[in-house]
């Protein structure tokens, strides 16, 4: 077998494109980046600044915030600089740190959503007891399952794709270390990892999707039976945005990680990665923030106290 440190670095070479065009693509991902800094930064102030807030489906939502600010941080400054400075290299350890913690984040972040659906769930469909169930212990215990989650995946993933050999070409066709990616540049048999890959991946985004579309399910029937129209559009307003945010994520994921066949196209998984690791993070703050009338409030009551109105 080949010595897999014979390469001690990787080309980042997804979107070959002209100079013009990796400038644009440079204040692309710059913008998003600081929009996804602003927005989620600016979501975490007003969560933390405002007592009625403080709820269990905030405290979600204030740590969906944390989780996409380093999530995103993982790809786009990178990717960013790189389209800027035409530097498409990569160090074999910098390759593995940036795949260890894209992995970590994007498996929290997929167990985070099915636990934000599963603490909407039991405020719709179980009101009485949602108080009492969704305490602050359980709420820790799922935020903190969901990083052990995260961590077990990313260790398994990394692990194995850092164990194949790296003889040449060391040119990813990709714009950041993804696990797909890197494996198809490897000189080892790679059939285990992918399979192992699609087994692991497969059964999380599966797992996790299920969970948050059957607590959907379950509150779209407790929705249509309220017999008031007010409360019908207060709940559905509620949850409207977490579905359109589950709906973008594992929409974008399952096509890349949880299907057979489905990085085949590399300039069609590049587009889609776009997706998921620089789009979704940017829009989540947006989403939960243009319906929710209680968050709106909360920051023009920020925005009065700051003297801004």
């Amino acid at each position: 077998m080949e010595n897999h440190t014979k390469v001690t670095e990787f080309i980042l070479a997804g979107f070959k494109s002209p100079p013009g065009l990796q400038v644009l693509l440079s204040v692309l991902f710059s913008t998003m980046y600081v929009i996804t800094v602003v927005g989620n930064s600016g979501m975490i102030l007003i969560i933390r600044m405002d007592s009625k807030l403080h709820t269990p489906m905030y405290f979600f939502l204030e740590n969906l915030s944390v989780l996409d600010i380093c999530y995103s941080s993982v790809i786009t400054p990178k990717a960013a600089l790189t389209f800027s400075l035409g530097r498409r290299i990569i160090s074999y350890n910098g390759c593995a740190s940036q795949m260890f913690f894209f992995s970590l984040f994007g498996t929290t972040e997929a167990f985070f959503l099915a636990v934000m659906a599963y603490d909407r769930f039991y405020a719709i469909c179980n009101p009485l007891l949602y108080q009492v169930t969704m305490n602050k212990r359980l709420c820790v215990g799922m935020l903190v399952g969901s990083y052990l989650s995260g961590c077990i995946n990313c260790t398994i993933q990394t692990g194995f794709t850092f164990s194949l050999s790296f003889c040449g070409p060391k040119g990813i066709n990709h714009f950041f270390c993804d696990v797909p990616a890197v494996m198809h540049v490897s000189c080892s048999d790679t059939f285990f990892n992918e399979i192992i890959m699609l087994s692991v991946c497969g059964s999380i985004i599966v797992s996790t999707a299920l969970v948050g579309f059957i607590s959907y399910g379950y509150i779209i029937t407790t929705v249509v039976q309220m017999p008031s129209a007010k409360s019908r559009r207060k709940a559905f307003s509620a949850c409207s945005s977490h579905i359109l945010a589950v709906s973008l994520f594992f929409g974008t994921v399952f096509f890349m990680y949880a299907q057979p066949g489905g990085t085949s196209s590399p300039y069609k998984s590049n587009i889609i990665s776009i997706l998921y690791t620089a789009v979704i993070p940017m829009l989540n703050p947006f989403i939960y923030t243009l319906r929710n009338k209680e968050v709106k409030g909360a920051l023009k009551k920020l925005l009065k106290k700051k003297g801004f109105s």
